[in-house]
């Protein structure tokens, strides 16, 4: 998502000292006060990440409510237990790191899939051959709702860990890499809060086939 703007950027971006702010942060639709944890819309538009306000959430959070402008990110995290990405499956998505997530950009009309580093976000050129295998071999990934969830993965090291997630949260890793990487390979750091980041979403998680069962 080289093209995101701002919002986005903000997200990725490495933690600055406390400021003592005069008002409280406010939404980006109406600009009314917004409390620390909200929830976010895309600008489908600009490609951009918003934050909302608990009434723009009520009055967008229905089908169509945003039409091709705004969308709300959802909050439902899958944990893909069952997620059939073998080693040269993985290998021919051309990726040149072992974090990487996937959405479907409406506005690039396509998959896209963005690997985050120490600079950053950066988008990656993806084999449309391996990504519809990847759709045959886990069907759940016909449930991605576009620009919004995405899929996650993490095959660092020996970790093997598959997430349908809010594309927020992608961003969120994002800053992760960018606030604590530390010289040419990271440094124990930023694997400790890479660590730290997925443990928590494992927790907020439940597995695709408890969605499964209920739909």
């Amino acid at each position: 998502m080289t093209a995101a703007a701002s919002r986005l950027r903000r997200l990725a971006a490495p933690a600055s000292p406390p400021v003592v702010l005069d008002s409280p942060e406010r939404c980006d639709l109406c600009s009314e006060p917004i409390v620390p944890q909200h929830r976010h819309v895309v600008d489908l538009q600009v490609r951009s990440l918003l934050c909302a306000c608990r009434a723009c959430v009520v009055l967008l959070d229905r089908p169509g409510a945003g039409g091709s402008h705004y969308r709300l990110v959802p909050e439902r995290r899958l944990r893909l237990d069952a997620f059939r990405l073998d080693e040269p499956a993985w290998a021919s998505f051309r990726i040149p790191v072992d974090l990487a997530f996937f959405f479907h950009s409406t506005a690039a009309g396509r998959i896209t899939a963005v690997y985050p580093g120490a600079l950053g976000a950066t988008e990656s050129r993806l084999d449309l051959d391996a990504w519809r295998q990847l759709e045959l071999d886990n069907p759940v990934l016909g449930d991605l709702e576009a620009d919004v969830e995405a899929l996650l993965v993490n095959r660092a090291g020996e970790r093997r860990a598959h997430y349908l997630v809010p594309i927020d949260e992608c961003y969120a890793l994002v800053g992760v890499l960018r606030t604590h990487w530390k010289g040419l390979a990271g440094g124990g750091e930023v694997w400790r809060e890479i660590d730290s980041f997925f443990d928590r979403l494992r927790a907020q998680s439940r597995p695709a086939e408890e969605e499964q069962r209920w739909q």
